[in-house]
């Protein structure tokens, strides 16, 4: 239970003061905990980083649990209200867990360590995507999969960094999810 506080107040504190504001001090203020709390459960930074993915994948666990196991079949128009709830709910409701997650994954690319533990993440996504994707009926759902969730990493993060001239909303998403999983099956 402690550590689940600790590593939601890091995620809390990733996404409001970035990586260079996540200290152990850091996430035992977030916490409401007292000074060392974090540093008795995570002894070292990338104990700490490493716990904080770990909750990220738990978490994601939560979220995919509507859609596992895979059905059967499945039309494109219910793939892709999935796949809108989802970018609607990462980029509102999850904002937070979304922007650490864009926090540790820039890290990730000096830390090698750290980059192995968010693909092995990101790689749920990638199969259950492909999965679904073949329960629609697409040809090459594992190289169409990878595309898929690209394009669901993109939408989130034009949503909530502001990139797009046009903000999306939960219809705008499903918009878009529909014309590419359109796309995709259509081959």
């Amino acid at each position: 239970m402690r550590r689940t506080e600790l590593t939601d107040a890091a995620i809390a504190t990733l996404a409001r003061e970035g990586l260079r504001g996540l200290t152990h001090r850091a996430v035992d203020r977030a916490a409401g905990l007292p000074e060392g709390s974090c540093s008795y459960y995570f002894r070292t930074r990338h104990a700490l980083l490493a716990a904080t993915v770990q909750r990220l994948a738990d978490l994601d666990a939560d979220e995919l649990a509507p859609v596992t196991p895979v059905p059967a079949r499945i039309t494109a128009e219910h793939l892709a209200a999935l796949m809108a709830g989802m970018a609607e709910r990462s980029a509102t409701v999850n904002r937070d867990r979304m922007v650490a997650r864009y926090e540790l994954s820039i890290e990730a690319t000096r830390r090698p360590e750290l980059r192995e533990a968010l693909v092995a993440v990101g790689e749920r996504y990638r199969v259950l995507a492909a999965d679904l994707l073949a329960a629609a009926g697409a040809k090459d759902p594992q190289r169409q999969g990878r595309a898929l969730v690209a394009f669901l990493d993109g939408m989130i993060f034009d949503r909530i960094a502001g990139a797009g001239a046009m903000p999306l909303d939960a219809e705008g998403f499903r918009e878009s999810f529909t014309e590419a999983l359109h796309g995709i099956l259509e081959r």
